[in-house]
């Protein structure tokens, strides 16, 4: 088909709908992996042809460009089957999903403002008759001022486009001439005013080719208007942007295990409060984790069992040229308090100095209000009897009066510590109650939960055994005949 059947196609175009990841290779740069397909609408407003100009909106500075492959449904499709769903697309062409990553912040995962810009949906310039190609044999390249930066193909999708038609039928009907953006690979970045955007969807070895659909960039010149959301950037959204730290021009950062994907399901977390703390002990020791105990402190909250992950806060040794300048205004303290969030827990390193108080009731109240599972120091606390009658776990050293400059500046949040002898990393995930405190890194905290599990099962028999009489020589720990009657009666419990 040429331009005037896109011309007229974009014309009757309803809606835009576009997948978040589709290729393996856009997977592996942004770090995971989606187990189902995730889309996004785009206004018929957003589509421009080829031969295009695209503005990117004053005071934005990451305008980023993502080479897709559109299909063109051709007939209404509702509840169709994955067999029958490519005979539902009528075409195949080339798209740009266009979009300011300046305004990601405010779009709460709808990108409508991001991506929803005037010109930001550029299709063409031909399209490619479905009928006539293997929608796992297609390839998509994209030029930034004739510098080859995308090239993939569809052999590997992730969800292959029958799926997509499908999925997306099952719940609203598509019609004729509604366009899928199925998704980018890797290489997309960021483009500025000057650059020459072309993307273009061919069967390789064929002369079968949407060809290139070429757009400007030029830089807007009318700034947003006040009474709306305005561009707001950060070294993240220019790495995401760019692609890598290294293209953005940022030195890389090292990762934490906050920077991490969060490890604490609530399946974890249930599993983990349901095993004693001295079982947990006993299975990091098996693992050679010997030093895993926050050690020294006392709990207000007596008969609770606590899991969270880790937030940090180290104090100083005070120097009162350092607490003059850390110590007041909003310190670290203060910051460590107003952003701990639901289920986490505040470790505090306060080097086990019991003369002065860490933590007063205004602060635990702050805490408690966020939602925070427990606050964690090994220093002093001040309002102890105040602090103690409020419904959060607090474990310290033991009460004081003094205020916190006598011994402590409050200096940093969120980094590597040491606590009542014991190495936290935010992160970390701690379970305590009032045999005492664990550190478990998250990496082994599934495992160890399991095998936690297995262990007090198999203590529930051998207790069987040795409340009916039974000795505990060959018993505890179990020898082989032990353990052969143990896996009937594990298969009785079943």
């Amino acid at each position: 088909m040429g331009n005037d059947a896109t011309t007229d196609t974009l014309k009757q175009a309803g809606k835009v709908i576009a997948v978040h990841i589709n290729y393996p290779s856009r997977a592996a740069e942004r770090g995971r992996t989606p187990e189902q397909p995730s889309y996004f609408l785009k206004p018929g407003s957003s589509l421009a042809l080829t031969g295009g100009s695209v503005e990117r909106p004053a005071g934005c500075e990451l305008l980023g460009f993502e080479g897709e492959i559109a299909l063109v449904i051709g007939k209404t499709a509702r509840r169709v089957s994955i067999e029958d769903a490519w005979s539902y697309v009528g075409g195949v062409t080339a798209s740009n999903d266009l979009g300011v990553y300046d305004l990601r912040w405010a779009d709460k995962g709808s990108n409508l403002r991001s991506k929803g810009g005037d010109g930001f949906t550029p299709v063409g310039p031909h399209i490619l008759d479905a009928a006539d190609v293997d929608p796992a044999n297609l390839r998509i390249r994209t030029w930034v001022n004739g510098d080859l930066a995308q090239d993939d193909t569809t052999t590997d999708l992730l969800f292959p486009f029958a799926q997509l038609v499908a999925d997306l039928s099952q719940l609203l009907t598509l019609e004729p001439g509604d366009l899928i953006l199925t998704g980018t690979p890797a290489g997309a970045s960021v483009a500025v005013p000057g650059d020459r955007l072309e993307v273009e969807v061919d069967v390789p070895g064929t002369d079968k080719t949407t060809g290139r659909l070429a757009t400007t960039v030029t830089d807007g010149t009318t700034p947003l208007a006040p009474f709306g959301a305005q561009p707001k950037i950060d070294d993240k959204q220019r790495e995401e942007a760019w692609g890598s730290a290294e293209k953005a021009g940022l030195a890389p950062q090292p990762e934490t295990q906050q920077d991490q994907p969060q490890t604490l399901t609530p399946e974890l977390k249930a599993k983990l409060e349901s095993v004693a703390t001295a079982t947990l002990s006993s299975q990091m020791r098996a693992r050679g984790l010997n030093n895993v105990s926050i050690d020294g402190l006392t709990g207000t909250r007596t008969g609770r069992k606590v899991v969270g992950t880790a937030r940090t806060l180290r104090f100083v040794p005070n120097r009162e040229d350092l607490f003059k300048s850390h110590g007041g205004g909003y310190n670290a303290q203060k910051r460590a308090i107003d952003s701990v969030g639901e289920g986490e827990i505040l470790v505090m390193e306060a080097r086990g100095e019991k003369g002065t108080g860490t933590l007063g009731d205004i602060l635990a109240l702050r805490a408690k209000h966020n939602g925070a599972a427990a606050i964690i120091t090994d220093g002093g606390v001040r309002d102890y009897s105040t602090v103690a009658g409020i419904d959060l776990p607090v474990y310290c050293a033991n009460p004081h009066p003094a205020v916190l400059g006598r011994k402590h500046v409050p200096w940093d949040t969120d980094i590597t510590i040491a606590c009542g002898g014991a190495t936290v990393q935010p992160g970390d995930i701690i379970v305590a109650d009032d045999d005492g405190i664990l550190v478990i890194p998250p990496a082994i905290a599934e495992e160890l939960a399991d095998a936690c599990l297995k262990q007090e099962h198999q203590e529930e028999f051998i207790a069987e055994m040795v409340k009916a009489g039974h000795g505990v020589d060959g018993l505890y720990p179990m020898n082989a005949a032990w353990k052969e009657k143990y896996e009937a009666w594990a298969a009785e419990q079943a």
